[in-house]
């Protein structure tokens, strides 16, 4: 594959996988999200890793998905609902789940606004450095959608919480992130990359076996607790929405008619 906007590094053991795309606030295009997995594969693949560290350069971690009129999210001229789903199975709740999997500790540097769909790049990951100016959100029910396509909002903000981001559209600040548990340190921003590559180093030195025994132990029991039940249920409620939204605004689908809404929100958040 012909990399564009990802790359991976690897040093000391440690694999960093970057998006590199600030000019679009690391938005997520179709191609974009082809070389993450391509990059997590190859960080998986690599025996010289340990640890994989993922981040995104410039100000903000990630505005979600790219949808410009030439970076939609799904290629579809028109509503066409097998194809949609099948699209964001594949693409959005795959590669999600995907990432999640990989046996490898992994853990997300998190600055400026991480937006809808940015949940879907540090969610999988094992642990989440947050700078502290970062500010996690969902806005996507101005779409008349509940969620993004990886349902971990319940899992990570507790159920109340959960429900009070989704139905305000708001965000939370990385203190707030840290007090309910999704974040698991916070830091300045100036530190964000030093001290997630800190931590990796520190996790790196424990034998790769136990490290990846103790990852599937935690894992394994949220999926007891039904936590991939509950994703894949919550991803078909999602596309309901979809098909909601395209009936009642006359064949277009939820994605376009809220996008403006949407917008406008995150600006004013």
């Amino acid at each position: 594959m012909q990399f564009e906007h990802v790359r991976l590094e690897v040093e000391d053991a440690i694999g960093t996988i970057i998006l590199d795309r600030p000019e679009k606030a690391n938005a997520q295009s179709p191609k974009v999200l082809e070389e993450l997995d391509a990059a997590w594969k190859a960080a998986d693949e690599d025996s010289r890793v340990k640890v994989i560290v993922f981040r995104t350069t410039g100000k903000n971690f990630s505005a979600g998905h790219d949808m410009t009129p030439t970076e939609q999210a799904a290629p579809r001229p028109a509503w066409q609902a097998d194809r949609h789903y099948d699209w964001e199975t594949r693409r959005f709740l795959h590669y999600a789940k995907t990432w999640r999997e990989v046996p490898k500790p992994s853990i997300a540097a998190v600055q400026g606004k991480c937006i809808a769909a940015g949940l879907m790049l540090c969610w999988p990951c094992d642990l989440i450095i947050a700078a502290d100016d970062a500010q996690f959100s969902d806005p996507v029910l101005y779409m008349g959608i509940a969620g993004v396509e990886f349902h971990g909002h319940t899992w990570e903000f507790g159920p109340r919480k959960a429900k009070e981001l989704l139905f305000t559209g708001e965000a939370l600040s990385a203190d707030e992130a840290r007090l309910l548990g999704m974040v698991n340190r916070v830091v300045p921003a100036d530190q964000l990359t030093d001290a997630t590559l800190a931590l990796a180093r520190r996790i790196a030195r424990q034998d790769s076996f136990a490290l990846r025994m103790a990852k599937r132990a935690v894992n394994h029991t949220l999926d007891v607790q039904g936590f991939t039940t509950a994703v894949d249920a919550v991803f078909d409620m999602h596309q309901l929405g979809h098909a909601r939204a395209a009936v009642v605004n006359g064949g277009k689908s939820s994605v376009l008619a809220g996008l403006t809404a949407m917008k406008d929100q995150v600006k004013g958040s």
